[in-house]
């Protein structure tokens, strides 16, 4: 089982630096390339480009709550809960 784990491709776990538009203000967002290529795909199902996708995210995060704190490990959790959505969905589709 390790193999699987251990044996991915160090470009996929690879970080990667993006500079984009938070509420008007420029920063940077760092994350893995597979959490981006996620992220990406979240994107473009919301209609969106990228940059668009994470500032609306994160203008809904502060309505919400106000702050948000660790919005890059933020990120990570909804890649987990896209990749959760696929996979329920894939799994309703196969018991039809």
């Amino acid at each position: 089982m390790c193999r699987i784990f251990a044996g991915q491709d160090p470009e996929d776990y690879q970080p990667e630096t993006r500079r984009l538009r938070l509420n008007g203000q420029s920063t940077s967002i760092r994350l893995e390339r597979s959490f981006w290529e996620i992220v990406d795909g979240i994107a473009r199902h919301e209609g969106l480009t990228t940059p668009a996708f994470v500032s609306k995210l994160h203008s809904e995060v502060l309505e919400l709550r106000g702050e948000a704190p660790n919005f890059t490990s933020l990120l990570r959790c909804a890649c987990l809960i896209r990749q959760a959505q696929i996979s329920a969905s894939a799994g309703a589709i196969a018991a039809e």
